[in-house]
């Protein structure tokens, strides 16, 4: 039992041991498929805290030798396989964090990976070749003395491509050692598994051919691995019957990533929201928070107006096809696009191709980013945001008028039009934190039509009242008011004792805003 040679099973263990795990050993099954097989690599990147490091963790449990996980592992989805005997603890495992050994390393990361991995293999086989042989022979020796193939993995492998762009020797020198692990001709035979996790998709590197035999899954499509990196909507629903959360307002906070099919929501979050029992922002504490800020400064034609669009609940179009998976080479709107979907910040449709800011949390993210950014004009909506709901409870309607035409003006300077669409985009930015509080839903289906927006309070709203909002362009608003009641768009939302009924007109002209509001008892 070693630290990166046939490490123990302590890491996993703690995970499975604690009362919040959700069964994510189904992953085993996908990749027991892959071992020994001729295409045997495979490259997971996801978000930071999507759950790479424990999966990581999970197959060193199952595969190395160092260590006996039958008792981890037999109540778990994987016990159920056929192959699952197979496989369990019958690999030599090599397992490396590269992030660990590039802050306290650098130029020398290579030599002392090897150096490490190297001691760690003599103590159970002395006499395999010298340091001085490439890392390859090594493994091969150590393969045929043993007949025992190797399952290899590497957490964050491409921390030194995204860190020391500046140092193209020691990349190049990394790249030649993955190489050597997992392309040379000798790992036809001693590889069983190659398996790394990182940030971003793997970077097509001029004249380096280390890691174009991996099979990639990413944010944006990781087909049949998807539900093993997040929570999907099922796991998420029974975590909180267990601790007594509401669903629609964790919903709310941290789901909106729809990748290959499957709701998944930020596992990451949903922990601590069980754990604290309590909702809140823990996204913009991971270490990536401050990618946002370099992007939303960065002046590309039409960034600024698109994630102002997507603040306001619309989609936008982005290219995925011409980001160079480097952080380093941002050279448009779609590369920031791009990279914030696969940094977690934004998600991504791949039906129409478009790009969208998944949930509350990753929205208040934004707006903590754009206070430091030269976006001020932007963040200084949302500072009255809980004032315009708390205006529309009390029906101000004065107050109400006057605080959306301050967003609007905001708006409009940045998008530069004046429609319907812009108008139904600004009340929706002037609500910006009803999601805290509502389940806020855009062309709501009641009585004989659709009502513009409808804001429904969860159960842990503290007893605030739904809200109809109808809105008018060029009209007037009492003209809202009478197509609420003569649509009865209320009809859905019997049961409440009170329901405010809130019609906005913007007049084009005079470029005011007009508000009313009604409170109705529809029990």
């Amino acid at each position: 039992m070693g630290t990166y040679f046939n490490p123990s099973n302590t890491g996993f263990k703690k995970s499975a041991e604690d009362e919040l795990y959700v069964d994510k050993s189904g992953l085993l099954n996908l990749l027991n498929k892959k071992i020994l097989a001729e295409k045997n690599c495979i490259s997971v990147s996801h978000a930071r805290r999507f759950g790479k490091s424990q999966a990581a963790d999970m197959i060193d449990a199952y595969y190395s030798k160092g260590c006996d996980s039958e008792n981890l592992f037999t109540k778990l989805e994987i016990s159920k396989s056929p192959d699952y005997q197979k496989h369990l603890n019958q690999y030599n495992v090599i397992h490396i964090d590269i992030s660990s050994f590039a802050d306290y390393y650098k130029d020398k990361l290579v030599s002392k990976i090897v150096e490490l991995i190297y001691n760690e293999l003599r103590e159970e086989y002395p006499d395999i070749l010298g340091t001085d042989n490439p890392f390859s022979a090594i493994l091969h020796q150590v393969y045929k003395k043993s007949e025992i193939p190797f399952v290899i993995i590497i957490d964050e492998w491409d921390c030194v491509v995204r860190n020391f762009s500046d140092k193209p020797e020691l990349v190049h020198e990394y790249l030649q050692f993955l190489h050597s692990m997992f392309k040379c001709k000798e790992a036809k035979e001693f590889l069983a598994l190659g398996y790394i996790t990182g940030i971003l998709p793997i970077k097509k590197i001029e004249d380096e051919s280390a890691l174009n035999n991996f099979k990639e899954y990413t944010m944006i499509d990781s087909k049949e691995y998807t539900q093993y990196f997040g929570f999907t909507e099922d796991e998420t629903k029974e975590l909180c019957k267990k601790y007594g959360m509401n669903f629609d307002s964790i919903k709310s906070w941290y789901d909106g990533y729809k990748i290959s099919g499957y709701d998944m929501y930020n596992p990451n979050s949903v922990y601590q929201a069980m754990t604290d029992h309590s909702l809140e922002s823990y996204w913009k504490n991971t270490s990536a928070f401050g990618t946002i800020n370099r992007f939303v400064t960065m002046n590309y034609d039409g960034l600024k107006e698109d994630i102002v669009k997507m603040l306001a609940g619309e989609k936008v179009y982005v290219d995925t096809e011409t980001f160079q998976n480097d952080l380093s080479e941002i050279c448009s709107k779609d590369d920031s696009l791009t990279a914030l979907i696969h940094l977690g910040y934004l998600a991504y449709d791949s039906k129409d191709s478009t790009a969208y800011i998944p949930n509350y949390e990753v929205a208040k993210a934004f707006h903590s980013a754009m206070k430091k950014s030269r976006w001020s004009d932007i963040s200084k909506l949302y500072q009255t945001c809980n004032d315009i709901i708390n205006a529309t409870i009390r029906c101000d309607e004065d107050k109400v008028a006057e605080y959306i035409e301050t967003v609007h003006e905001t708006y409009t300077s940045v998008l530069k039009y004046n429609d319907e669409n812009a108008l139904s985009c600004v009340i929706t930015m002037a609500y910006f934190t009803a999601p805290a509080y509502y389940n806020v839903i855009r062309e709501f289906p009641s009585g004989k039509g659709f009502s513009d927006i409808v804001m429904i309070p969860r159960q842990d709203s503290g007893n605030k009242p739904p809200m109809i909002i109808e809105i008018k362009y060029d009209k007037n608003a009492d003209t809202a008011i009478k197509q609420i009641k003569e649509k009865r768009y209320a009809g859905n939302l019997s049961g409440y004792r009170d329901v405010l009924l809130v019609g906005i007109n913007y007049d084009k002209d005079s470029k005011k805003h007009e508000c009313i509001i009604e409170n109705i008892n529809i029990d």
